[in-house]
């Protein structure tokens, strides 16, 4: 019989950009845009799956580190160059990791953008520590600065 676990965590990253709210928002609403800091699967045989709006699916699958990866997503909100709000599951060698709701807003900040981050997560079965994806997040978030602000 497996033992079925699950811990509860949440967090909230903050980061200042450079560049304009609509430019910060359009790294993620763009397919193109959105590959040059989250990943394109599909150059290593990977699936990728982009349908961003209110109701979309997004799937990105692929190896990473020797091991298959999937990130599903559902787009639940969208305003543009506000707010993003969506759930996703994690899976890692074909093990479902955990379960989020994830809030992203876009605040102007002088002539900048303040983007807050905020997860509310479910990790089963002790498969992955929420600090690690925590930590996994804020290197996502300089992945994105590195591509809008250059």
């Amino acid at each position: 019989m497996t033992d079925y676990s699950i811990t509860h965590a949440d967090f909230t990253l903050k980061r200042s950009f450079k560049s304009s709210p609509a430019r910060v928002f359009q790294a993620f609403s763009d397919k193109a845009k959105k590959a040059a800091w989250f990943g394109d699967p599909t150059v290593d045989g990977g699936e990728w799956t982009f349908d961003f709006r209110e109701g979309g699916i997004e799937v990105n699958s692929g190896e990473f580190h020797g091991q298959s990866n999937s990130f599903e997503a559902l787009y639940h909100d969208i305003v543009p160059d506000t707010r993003i709000v969506f759930s996703y599951t994690m899976r890692v060698g074909g093990v479902k990791l955990s379960a989020s709701l994830t809030t992203i807003e876009f605040e102007p900040e002088g002539t900048g953008t303040l983007v807050v981050h905020t997860e509310k997560g479910a990790f089963f079965d002790g498969h992955e520590d929420p600090k690690i994806r925590e930590e996994g997040t804020a290197g996502i978030l300089e992945a994105l600065a590195a591509a809008v602000d250059g």
